[in-house]
């Protein structure tokens, strides 16, 4: 049970188990007690133990809550299978993605490290150390960071609206207004919401700048939507939104491209073979559940849209139940990039536009039909295959192997990089 869905009881648990050690305790999944008792017993004797573990325990906001907690009371990882699909023999059958992790407090000279290669093959590796991610390493954690650790562009949160849902609309509710053609070109903007942007939805909006509000107020329709964002907000218990009742006509973070947008989904499905990202007109909102570069460069989209980068972000961001939920600071601006030349930029970007042109050879079908592992048209996956094979020749020389060899090249690639930048600080 992730700490979501735990009961007072099993709160309890993990608060006997942990308080003292950790002050984090309260977000770790409930097999993490598990974990710790082992450790604990292996305090008074020679100990191994293993565990068949929900694989969230191996990634995000798990591995800094937990491990560093084993480490400490002399525990290491002699052995590990990385994810794998597994299905118990319950009556209510368990469908889960697991890992198989060994701690012991014996010194160990070598590790051993199974995974599945990209074949579907079994591979047994051997290493001088596993971290805590699984991957043949030093124990590095990985930590947010505020700003990009590389030379890749500013990642933000889309609009947040904090509107009381009366400045997002629905198609019918534009209708409902009914607004002069010119006041509807001008006051009405597609909206992208992660729905919306995946699974084709269409949305609108009231997007009104501080110069238009007088004229915008003069019409009666849009004049009701604003006052009914001024009363939610004055109504609500945070003061930040009650300051907020003073600009009604406004999202609480308002901000529009100059040109383009580059647009990624905050949550979206593990079962993609590649993240979704977009590219998005300056006319549209893009909405808070979204992640979007503003007017960045296009080779931007065409790291998000690699295997690389989904293997960084399945590997150290949080989960929500198995779906990825990026984040900024943890994935995005901590993914590593070796320095890019003008000629490997302008490579990214023509893969880039491979992929959107290959998508647009389908409109309209939507990302999530376009995405479905099962039904991914032949060019659009050759021209990932393309991109995929573009960057990773800037990694390596070559394509990796599989996500294993992907995972340790971009530790080492994040191990030299904040080292780097601690000796500077």
């Amino acid at each position: 049970l992730g700490s979501t869905w735990q009961d007072a009881d099993q709160k309890d648990d993990l608060r006997r188990i942990f308080d003292g050690r950790t002050k984090n305790w309260k977000s770790l999944d409930y097999v993490a007690g598990w974990f710790m008792k082992a450790a604990e017993y292996g305090t008074h004797t020679a100990t191994t133990s293993a565990f068949v573990s929900t694989n969230s325990i191996c990634q995000g906001q798990q591995v800094p809550f937990l491990w560093p907690t084993l480490f400490q009371v002399g525990q290491q990882i002699i052995f590990a299978h990385t994810s794998f699909k597994w299905a118990n023999l319950a009556t209510h059958n368990a469908g889960v993605t697991v890992v198989i992790v060994g701690i012991s407090n014996r010194a160990a000279d070598v590790r051993r490290l199974i995974s599945i290669d990209d074949s579907g093959e079994m591979v047994l590796r051997e290493a001088e150390n596993i971290n805590a991610y699984l991957v043949a390493g030093s124990n590095i954690i990985v930590d947010k960071a505020m700003r990009p650790l590389t030379q890749v562009s500013i990642m933000e949160f889309g609009n947040k609206a904090d509107d009381g849902g009366h400045l997002t609309l629905s198609g019918s509710q534009v209708e409902s207004l009914q607004l002069s053609q010119q006041a509807n070109r001008k006051f009405i903007k597609q909206f992208i919401g992660s729905k919306e942007f995946i699974n084709g939805e269409t949305r609108y909006c009231i997007w009104v700048t501080d110069a238009d509000r007088e004229q915008a107020e003069s019409e009666p329709a849009l004049a009701k939507q604003i006052d009914l964002v001024k009363r939610a907000r004055l109504g609500s218990k945070d003061a930040y939104a009650r300051s907020l009742a003073a600009r009604p006509h406004q999202f609480k973070t308002p901000r529009l491209a100059e040109h383009h947008v580059i647009v990624t989904p905050r949550v979206s499905s593990e079962n993609r073979p590649y993240l979704p990202v977009g590219l998005m007109s300056n006319g549209a909102v893009i909405g808070d559940r979204n992640f979007a570069l503003y007017d960045a460069p296009l080779w931007n989209m065409a790291l998000i849209a690699s295997r690389l980068h989904w293997v960084w972000i399945g590997t150290v961001c949080v989960r929500l139940e198995m779906r990825f939920s990026y984040s900024n600071t943890l994935g995005w601006n901590t993914f590593p990039v070796p320095p890019l030349t003008e000629k490997q930029k302008s490579d990214l970007t023509a893969c880039a536009e491979a992929i959107l042109l290959a998508r647009e050879a389908h409109f309209p079908a939507t990302i999530a039909d376009l995405y479905d592992p099962e039904n991914m048209p032949d060019k659009l996956r050759a021209a990932h295959d393309r991109n995929d094979e573009t960057l990773e020749r800037i990694y390596i020389g070559r394509r990796f192997r599989n996500d294993t060899e992907r995972l340790e090249h971009l530790f080492n690639l994040y191990t030299k990089m904040t080292t780097k930048v601690r000796a500077v600080q």
